[in-house]
């Protein structure tokens, strides 16, 4: 199989390649490209939803890769995050911060969201092209989870920019240089926090490793990393994705520019219509695993493609229609099982006030290009737009 970044069909519009893929058999090896053991490659929704949840896929990349002798020089605290553990120290790390994403803690935030995107948006007084990405769905998640770690408004652009270089595929020293320069700006933050405390979350975190001793300095420097990429990188594309599919489907943005009030129950939708995240990050068979079928031997990896599993016909008939009045709500793509996503409650908030401010504001808002000549990035990981130029 060739890599998908390098064709820009694919980039464009994967679904009908996911198609192809799930008709001939929904979980199949996929060939190294060095000579090494295949990876498997999950397209089917009952087959992803199932290997999320089986705990015989570890995401322990340490115990996987010890020994492997990789040439990579990725920062420990960007390979070993909480997303790759398995429980019990996954459990100990998540119980940490799952406070500050609930949907209470996230409702208190809904103000100050709602503020930077009205902020944000006051930059395009209409008329004139505007890129929704680097105007909107870009700086609100940066700006949200930096807030919410006590990141200085200084150091902003960096964060988004190293985020950016850590998700470039077929770069692995652009990944590796962003990993060491993220990991190394947090660890003098977290010196910084102790010097001079405060009441952000990454301060409670420093609180918690220095008061119990339960959580050492290197998972504190990881969390710290995960939670300041991962707090925007999904929400991010996700936007980008909603607002393009609305764009392209002008019945059900009209729906939504007249009745406002619908944008929470249809983010499932989009959410499902166009997944952010197109493959669920590692995972490697501990033991011989049989799904949908198929036989993966013990200690290979295991690629689940969400967003071919929430175009599965399936699960959701006529997946590849964008419908509103669908019940969408089982879709994959804030993961499923003990690895779900974490901040999924504070990336709903951020999608809904984004989308219902920008639909107030600019009624008449529209593409400036055909939506064939829009850029992707490429990027196995995530799915995104690089531009989104509009006009109102």
């Amino acid at each position: 199989m060739t890599d998908p970044t390098q064709d820009p069909h694919f980039l464009q519009d994967p679904y009908p390649a996911y198609a192809a893929l799930r008709s001939t058999c929904p979980v199949q090896p996929v060939p190294a490209g060095s000579g090494g053991r295949p990876s498997y490659l999950v397209t089917g929704y009952a087959e992803a939803r199932e290997a999320l949840g089986d705990a015989r896929l570890s995401k322990d990349t340490a115990v996987f890769f010890a020994g492997k002798g990789s040439r990579r020089r990725l920062h420990p605290a960007v390979a070993h995050t909480m997303l790759a553990s398995d429980p019990p120290r996954h459990t100990r790390l998540r119980k940490l911060v799952t406070k500050a994403f609930t949907t209470g803690a996230v409702t208190q935030l809904r103000p100050f969201i709602a503020r930077v995107a009205d902020e944000l948006l006051d930059r395009w007084p209409g008329g004139g092209p505007f890129d929704f990405m680097a105007g909107l769905a870009v700086p609100l998640p940066v700006i949200v989870i930096c807030e919410l770690l006590g990141v200085p408004r200084a150091d902003r652009s960096d964060v988004r920019r190293w985020s950016a270089q850590l998700f470039a595929a077929g770069e692995p020293d652009v990944i590796d240089t962003a990993s060491h320069a993220v990991a190394d700006y947090m660890t003098h933050l977290i010196a910084t926090k102790r010097r001079d405390p405060g009441s952000s979350l990454l301060d409670r975190l420093v609180a918690a490793r220095d008061g119990d001793g339960h959580l050492r300095e290197e998972e504190l420097v990881s969390l710290a990393v995960l939670l300041l990429v991962a707090g925007h990188e999904t929400t991010t594309n996700a936007l980008g994705n909603a607002l393009l599919a609305l764009l392209q489907h002008p019945t059900e943005l009209d729906r939504l520019r007249k009745d406002p009030d619908g944008i929470p129950a249809a983010l499932d939708e989009l959410l499902r219509f166009d997944s952010a995240v197109s493959t669920a990050t590692f995972r490697f068979t501990t033991e011989t695993v049989t799904l949908g079928g198929t036989d993966i031997p013990a200690g290979v990896p295991v690629l689940v493609a969400l967003g071919a599993a929430n175009r599965d016909p399936a699960r959701f008939p006529a997946p590849d229609r964008l419908d509103l009045n669908r019940g969408a709500a089982a879709h994959l793509a804030f993961g499923h099982g003990i690895h779900r996503c974490l901040g999924a409650p504070l990336a709903r908030a951020e999608m809904e006030i984004a989308l219902r401010t920008v639909l107030a504001r600019f009624p008449g808002i529209r593409l400036a290009v055909p939506a064939e000549r829009l850029d992707w990035r490429r990027t196995r990981l995530v799915r995104g737009l690089t531009s989104l130029p509009v006009l109102a």
